[in-house]
């Protein structure tokens, strides 16, 4: 299995309406230091509709201005659309952050 297509596995994993930052899925991936390699897989995404990387969001919380899939503002709308408040362009970790898959 390639590292982004194990990347792509635990993206798959993060529930509706929780969400996951790089890192912790660069270490759920193997590397914690993976976190760029995680965006760059999520940038290439090849199923969207199936591998929700709209779920990822930076260590602080912050949506992606490069979203691929739209840019930030269809970012914040998938969020949204599944209960979860952006505010300030920021979702609040402590609330939203999916606890599974510990690494």
């Amino acid at each position: 299995m390639t590292v982004f297509e194990r990347i792509y596995e635990i993206v798959r994993k993060i529930p509706r309406g929780k969400v996951a930052t790089y890192g912790q899925i660069a270490a759920l991936a193997g590397n914690p230091r993976w976190s760029r390699v995680v965006g760059y897989a999520l940038h290439v995404n090849p199923d969207p509709e199936h591998i929700p990387c709209f779920r990822v969001v930076d260590r602080f919380g912050r949506v992606s201005s490069a979203f691929a899939f739209g840019g930030e503002n269809m970012q914040i709308h998938l969020l949204e659309n599944e209960g979860i408040p952006v505010t300030d362009g920021r979702v609040d970790l402590s609330v939203y952050q999916w606890q599974g898959g510990k690494a």
